[in-house]
């Protein structure tokens, strides 16, 4: 429906609307969020987030192109290479780019719609009509507040998105560290086990020349050799494979990917974590929880603007003239105004009111679901170090002793050299499980700071037992 009426004053009315206009047009940050998200990374993971520009060549880029050099050629503790991940890794900074998009979003919203324009020419019987306007989005004019508040609450759920981003890689990169420090660890140790096996089969096969090793225990001599071998080139593409897993996070290439690991894990912690108040805390610092809460929030804002153009959602305002053959220009304002006679918006209120039911029950599923991640995560975590610590402090000890004892009573020529053998490789599989528990304690320490402030991690399944191994460490010392 169309009205045109002349308006006292429309200079000042005009004056008035593009006031409103102009005072609710915003610009794009300096930082683009990225302060925001660099703060919160940085009270979880103890590393800022300091990207270089898109463009490259500037002063920050090359001083993150330094650090990533001097960080590369030194050997990699877990929090360097926590480092090298957040400033290199490329699948992070397309996260990162969502920031720009949520900005982008905020500038929009506060910016009114460009005025339409229009003109009509009739002509007939000697005589021609024009008509021109221009017509303003009043209705997007009006709720551009609310509007610019809901993409602001977005747009701080976009930093959230990025931090959990950045939270979620150093808890991925740390982890994948302690399993290709610890898959190289267990490759070392299966070269030395190959080298004694093929020491120890030599000397059986002297020893069957002169009569003193049986053809059996030769067999076996050759057979734990073979075996060794076939350990040593499983540890070999397992430590390969764990370190290719480490730099995709690092996202290093070419020479980069010579990065140096340390031989050992970490040693333990003298003590471990008390659980003390990490439900509380998880409540606090979840990433994941306070974007629901965002969002719920953003979501009760939505359904108020939804209700104040559930009834009116089309009303626009602006100059119109008329020409006609030999008559004065006719000047006056049009508005246009959708009647609300077929769809009274109903539907829309509706709708918005489900959705933020549903974001209300989404978070509360999230703080309970939280809750329980966490009390699980630290008895993996617990678990975790009481295994290895055992294994460190009793179980390898005692095998240690037991070889011993064996050795002497085989050179006392009380058990035989399958014995010897099969206590051998006990001996491994005690050793492999030693490091397993080692690496898995450290998993856990990283699932459980992550299932307290960042967006939650996966609690790392524990074995009950060491598997049975096929290949023996040194042979026999005859």
């Amino acid at each position: 429906m169309s009205l045109s009426f002349p308006i006292p004053a429309p200079r000042a009315v005009c004056a008035a609307v593009l006031a409103l206009a102009l005072g609710g047009c915003a610009g794009f940050s300096q930082d683009g969020g990225m302060d925001a998200v660099s703060a919160m990374t940085a009270e979880r993971t103890g590393q800022d987030l300091r990207l270089p520009a898109a463009g490259g060549g500037d002063k920050a880029g090359e001083a993150v192109q330094a650090e990533l050099a001097r960080l590369l050629k030194e050997p990699l503790g877990p929090d360097q290479a926590v480092r090298v991940a957040l400033l290199n890794n490329r699948s992070l900074r397309a996260s990162l780019a969502g920031l720009g998009v949520a900005e982008a979003d905020l500038v929009q919203a506060g910016r009114l719609a460009n005025p339409g324009f229009g003109f009509s020419r009739m002509s007939g019987g000697g005589e021609t009509d024009i008509e021109r306007s221009v017509m303003f989005d009043l209705a997007g004019l009006l709720t551009m507040p609310i509007r610019r508040d809901i993409e602001a609450r977005r747009f701080e759920g976009a930093k959230l998105v990025a931090a959990t981003a950045a939270v979620q890689l150093a808890a991925d990169t740390r982890k994948a560290y302690f399993d290709a420090v610890a898959a190289r660890q267990s490759a070392s140790y299966a070269q030395q086990v190959h080298e004694a096996a093929e020491a120890s089969g030599e000397l059986a096969r002297r020893m069957a020349r002169v009569g003193h090793l049986s053809a059996l225990d030769q067999a076996r001599e050759q057979a734990f050799s073979l075996e060794a071998a076939a350990g040593l080139a499983r540890a070999r593409h397992t430590a390969l494979a764990a370190r290719e897993r480490l730099a995709r996070l690092l996202g290093v290439w070419g020479e980069h990917t010579g990065f140096i690991l340390p031989e050992r894990l970490p040693e333990l912690p003298a003590a471990p974590r008390e659980a003390g108040n990490i439900e509380a805390l998880a409540m606090q610092q979840r990433l994941d929880l306070r974007l629901a809460q965002l969002e719920t929030s953003a979501t009760a804002r939505a359904l108020g603007l939804t209700r104040a153009t559930g009834f009116v959602n089309v009303l626009e305002a602006g100059y119109a003239n008329t020409s006609k053959t030999g008559a004065p220009r006719e000047n006056g304002y049009e508005i246009e105004l959708a009647l609300p006679l077929f769809d009274w918006g109903g539907a829309r209120v509706a709708k918005a009111e489900a959705i933020y039911m549903q974001a209300v029950h989404r978070t509360a599923g999230i703080a309970v679901n939280a809750r329980s991640q966490v009390r699980e995560t630290y008895s993996a975590y617990r678990t975790s170090f009481d295994i290895a610590r055992q294994h460190r402090d009793q179980l390898v000890p005692l095998r240690k002793k037991i070889s011993e004892e064996v050795l002497l009573r085989y050179n006392g020529m009380l058990v035989s050299v399958f014995e010897l053998l099969a206590d051998a490789r006990a001996q491994i599989a005690g050793v492999n499980a030693a490091i397993e528990a080692q690496r898995d304690f450290w998993i856990a320490e990283t699932d459980l700071q992550a299932a307290i402030s960042g967006a939650g991690g996966a609690p790392v399944a524990l074995g009950s037992a060491a598997p049975e191994q096929t290949v023996p460490p040194a042979g026999p010392q005859h």
